[in-house]
């Protein structure tokens, strides 16, 4: 049976300041009325019942996605106790989910992206089950054909068609590229033979753990000691000294880059990681300046600006040009928009200052 992972760790640091410690990104809505982990749980639902869903979140926040997913089960929101990258994550819902479905293939999705239509991304999460169950040690991930050449997302060099299954084509992975160069970007769309890394994955629990058992043991070993004890009156004590120990890595570093038997299934939809703040502009309409707001404004020669502020506040300009204007609460953040990778640094430049109260 298909069973569903959502990880919903993250700070969401480049939608600071709407985005904050005590509410990163996945639990704000960013077009329409549901959030972004509230949107990701629609998109499975047809798929996988809500039984069988799994989130995965920073212990800060369990109480928050609980709130936000009244219909899901309380004991399957985890809440880690520290933040341990992606290996970790994916090792420990593994777990839980073959603990209970040793024969279970799982679907990992982070909570932070915009998929449309969802009928066809249901079509691909089909189309991956149906491959994982043809191929049990293959690791399955979904590719973004490119509409730009990106500098921000990770790219897949893709290779020979192997299946197809619901109209979706499979093909081999031939190598992971890290994010490029601008130059390298237009190098790999140029060759129509990249595709974008979507970070959603399709696999058995079974055949991750045993890749994390080759490539990664001591994390394989502590995720399994955890499953063991969840629903037990150690299970809080086992995952946080169990947890405490492991090292930061992703994935895909640990995993993917090195794997034998690795699938990319070429989607069928659109896709929008919504990574930073002009991925407002790809979500919402621009006024008759190419201004994206999302705000009460008022402005004079303001153009190609993204406007957001709480409702009750104002946002007046005067003569400027590609800007981006953030209010939230206590914050007022105006950056160059050919800055918005940016915003990351003034976090870690405000923690060094002392101010983590705005964080």
């Amino acid at each position: 049976m298909l069973h569903a992972m959502i990880m919903a760790g993250g700070g969401g640091t480049r939608f600071w300041p709407r985005s904050r410690a005590k509410r990163p990104k996945q639990f704000l809505r960013f077009a329409g009325d549901r959030t972004l982990l509230q949107g990701t749980i629609d998109r499975i639902e047809a798929q996988v019942p809500r039984e069988r869903t799994w989130i995965i979140t920073g212990g800060a926040h369990r109480e928050e996605a609980s709130r936000q997913l009244p219909d899901l089960p309380a004991s399957q929101v985890v809440g880690e106790p520290f933040g341990r990258d992606t290996a970790a994550c994916i090792g420990l819902g593994a777990a839980l989910i073959a603990k209970n479905d040793p024969d279970a293939v799982m679907i990992v999705m982070p909570a932070d992206h915009v998929i449309e239509p969802v009928r066809e991304f249901g079509r691909a999460a089909h189309a991956a089950e149906q491959l994982a169950l043809e191929f049990p040690r293959a690791l399955i991930t979904f590719g973004i054909e490119p509409t730009y050449p990106a500098t921000g997302y990770g790219y897949i060099h893709r290779g020979a068609v192997v299946a197809e299954r619901s109209g979706v084509q499979a093909m081999k992975v031939q190598k992971f590229r890290e994010k490029p160069t601008a130059p390298v970007a237009e190098e790999f769309i140029g060759s129509g033979e990249y595709l974008w890394n979507s970070g959603i994955f399709v696999w058995k629990a079974s055949t991750i753990l045993g890749e994390l058992k080759n490539k990664l043991p001591t994390h394989e070993a502590a995720v399994r000691r955890i499953a063991d004890a969840w629903g037990t009156p150690q299970q809080d004590e086992v995952f946080r000294s169990e947890y405490d120990a492991l090292k930061k890595v992703s994935i895909d570093f640990a995993v993917m880059e090195s794997a034998k038997e690795v699938l990319v299934l070429k989607a069928p939809f659109t896709w929008d990681d919504v990574g930073s703040w002009l991925a407002l502009e790809r979500r919402n309409p621009q006024d008759a300046h190419g201004n994206t707001i999302q705000a009460t404004h008022s402005g004079i020669d303001t153009t190609n600006c993204v406007i957001v502020s709480d409702p009750n506040h104002l946002i007046a300009t005067i003569g400027v040009s590609n800007l981006l204007i953030v209010q939230d609460g206590d914050v007022t953040m105006v950056a160059d928009r050919r800055e918005e990778e940016s915003v990351k640094h003034i976090v870690d430049k405000l923690k060094k200052e002392g101010l983590e109260n705005y964080l």
